[in-house]
């Protein structure tokens, strides 16, 4: 909204001091993520308290782990603190009709709304199941193929591709460099030479012209998939304090600096990677929601004063997915997302494995000789003795190091 007054000022020939920095992305970024960590860590608090007075405390299944029944009675919902400091500095610093930020704030809201309602009916109606798997699901088929059918039919969507003849380059007008703006259904490919997939290729009995029409027919139902599942990948990971946040602010991050070097045509022309045009206002939200996720953690570091819930983890998967997805990265969500698909990975496993082994042996033999003493992955090593933090903390550092790894496939082809 203030970019809006900003132009409005300007057009009207009011030049009000400092005013002018409102056209950088850079500096809208830099108070966004500014805002929304003081909303989050000032307006933290009496969100906890609202939710301890409504009663909403963490109903903790005994599940034979040290300290679990301490957490009982810890507020959850949560994910609010993050969706109320997220959604305002993004209606605040960015350009608010821009496609992406609209896909994004639906994805917030959708999402929230799906983990809002699990949280509701556990904690109010004292369901303990929540809501269903088959209607999460509905919802992330859902946002799926909202996010699937405007990145494909939407008109201001488009990429600009370099030219790989290198005559073609031109260092004196970057421009130059790209070619005319295009509609294409391409992701980045990590660590090849070209750097770039084209879904309709996947269409290779149809002509190019057919293949580039009936794209959607491939397109759409991979990111239903990837939506679904890392939305569900961030939601097994919020199993112990701090995890999924921490995980999360550093898959932002990187997230964030791929769509400023993706929406700035320069850095694009640099690092010889597709310009996204329109891209760049999205570094503000990926920003804002770094921001609002780390005064979260704040209160939900060991021991955790809030749990994020299913308004909250179901979110953060949701808007993750989106982001990469907008930005050509999907393909790169199973090393920036590592932590989410090896406890996804964890549970498929343990539950794959002792299904074949109860056919087997038996139901005795499959109980007693589990591959995991618990699943997901971080229960398994809090049953080993190691404590919740520094599960948490060594999962940040690995997950530090699938973010090093997406990033050097800006250079490493």
């Amino acid at each position: 909204m203030l970019y809006y007054l900003y132009e409005y000022l300007t057009n009207l020939g009011i030049h009000i001091p400092g005013l002018g920095m409102f056209k950088f992305i850079s500096f809208r970024a830099g108070m966004a993520v500014l805002l929304s960590l003081i909303i989050a860590l000032v307006y933290g608090k009496k969100i906890i308290n609202y939710l301890r007075k409504k009663q909403m405390g963490e109903l903790v299944r005994d599940l034979g782990l040290e300290g679990q029944k301490q957490k009982e009675g810890t507020p959850t919902m949560g994910g609010l603190i993050i969706i109320i400091a997220t959604l305002i500095p993004v209606l605040l610093f960015t350009r608010i009709f821009n496609v992406y930020i609209v896909l994004l704030i639906t994805s917030v809201v959708w999402m929230g709304i799906i983990g809002f309602i699990d949280d509701y009916l556990k904690k109010i109606k004292k369901n303990k199941d929540g809501l269903s798997g088959k209607f999460k699901v509905i919802g992330q088929v859902g946002l799926g193929l909202i996010v699937g059918i405007t990145m494909f039919f939407h008109p201001d969507i488009s990429v600009k591709r370099k030219y790989a003849d290198a005559s073609e380059v031109s260092r004196n007008n970057v421009e130059k460099n790209f070619m005319p703006t295009e509609k294409a259904t391409v992701s980045t490919v990590p660590f090849v030479k070209n750097n770039e997939f084209d879904y309709s290729g996947i269409l290779f009995w149809m002509s190019p012209e057919e293949a580039h029409e009936w794209a959607w027919i491939v397109f759409i139902p991979i990111v239903i998939f990837i939506v679904t599942a890392v939305s569900n990948g961030a939601n097994i990971t919020d199993g112990i304090d701090g995890l999924a946040a921490g995980t999360s602010v550093v898959i932002l991050l990187t997230l964030a600096f791929f769509a400023y070097v993706s929406g700035n045509i320069i850095f694009a022309d640099y690092l010889n990677i597709m310009f996204l045009p329109n891209m760049g206002e999205t570094t503000i939200f990926a920003l804002a929601l770094v921001g609002a996720v780390i005064g979260f953690f704040w209160y939900n570091t060991y021991p955790a004063q809030v749990f994020m819930g299913d308004t909250g983890s179901l979110m953060l998967g949701g808007v993750i997915a989106v982001l990469a997805i907008i930005l050509r990265k999907e393909l790169l969500i199973p090393v920036l997302c590592g932590i989410f698909l090896i406890e996804n990975v964890s549970v498929m496993l343990q539950v794959g494995v002792f299904k074949y082994r109860k056919r087997k042996f038996g139901l005795e033999y499959a109980q007693n000789n589990r591959l995991f003493k618990m699943s997901p992955l971080h229960h398994h090593y809090q049953k080993e003795g190691y404590h919740e933090s520094k599960i948490v903390n060594r999962m940040i550092i690995m997950g530090v190091l699938f973010a090093i790894i997406c990033l050097i496939t800006l250079k490493i082809r």
